[in-house]
């Protein structure tokens, strides 16, 4: 018999590059089979947050309607919109915002924030991408009680649609994801990125339709500023906005905008397996 070449034979696991495809998606399914760990350390994230606090996590709540009600208040009267339509109306776009912007934000530092549990603990990298997304789900599960407030108290008609709510949160929450990882992991490796990241999201916030009615706008009898309000369908963030706060305050459902959200996904993911393919591995020594 002929003795079977080094060539011919399966590589060891120890043999495996680091760059490699098994690894990632090892990776992945690991984070996910320790759901017990990403969701307690998320949990307990909110409860250090508000350790000393005599009501706890309700701070998350009050706050939001303080500012809601406070800026529905203000640009209700400003845009010359009825309050039991505008403030509803902004309210999703807060909330929703609040889930988005919070995940790029926090998402720049995941790593650099949990530096010691890196180096310490022998756990996939995804475990760190999970702990924060869970964290805002609760967060966003804090704020959600606002909405359901406004809605007994300026009711919306509302049909099966409201129901699309939950798989538009869903996909939101996937591309939440990977974009943590993406801009976790470059943050790591440069950081000068966080200062620049939030920036932009501040900057993103004033150019998405939370605090201004887009279909105002482009209903607008002034055919320059209906024309101008269309360059709004440019900015991502819009449609992810819209797929959710359409069936939650009962509004016709335009599908393009979950089109370009199902198309962000899989370009974004795409990207997001690719980081982690490449530079899983070196994020410990980045930290």
């Amino acid at each position: 018999m002929h003795a079977t070449s080094t060539l011919d034979r399966p590589p060891a696991p120890s043999e495996i590059s680091p760059r490699s495809w098994r690894k990632a998606f090892k990776d992945i399914r690991d984070a996910l089979g320790q759901r017990q760990l990403w969701a307690h350390l998320g949990w307990q994230d909110i409860k250090q947050r508000y350790r000393r606090s005599v009501i706890g996590p309700l701070w998350i709540t009050i706050s939001m309607a303080v500012t809601v009600t406070a800026l529905g208040l203000l640009y209700s009267q400003l845009f010359g919109q009825p309050l039991a339509e505008h403030l509803p109306y902004l309210a999703v776009g807060f909330i929703v915002w609040g889930f988005i912007g919070n995940c790029v934000n926090d998402g720049s530092e995941v790593f650099i924030s949990n530096e010691g549990l890196i180096k310490q603990l022998p756990a996939p990298v995804s475990i760190h991408v999970l702990r924060l997304l869970w964290r805002q789900v609760l967060f966003f599960a804090h704020n959600l009680v606002v909405y359901f407030v406004l809605l007994f108290v300026f009711p919306h008609p509302l049909s099966w649609t409201v129901l699309l709510a939950i798989p538009a949160f869903a996909l939101i929450a996937v591309n939440g994801a990977w974009v943590i990882l993406v801009v976790g992991t470059i943050s790591t490796r440069f950081r000068d990125i966080p200062p620049v990241t939030q920036s932009i999201v501040q900057l993103m916030f004033f150019m998405t339709p939370i605090v201004w009615n887009y279909d105002q706008f482009k209903s607008n009898p002034n055919p320059a500023i209906a024309e101008r309000a269309k360059l709004a369908e440019i900015n991502p963030f819009m449609h992810f906005l819209e797929i959710i706060r359409q069936p939650m305050l009962g509004s016709p459902i335009a599908w393009h905008h979950w089109l370009v959200c199902g198309a962000i996904t899989v370009v974004g993911w795409a990207l997001a397996l690719i980081v982690l393919r490449n530079y899983r591995a070196r994020v410990s020594y980045w930290v």
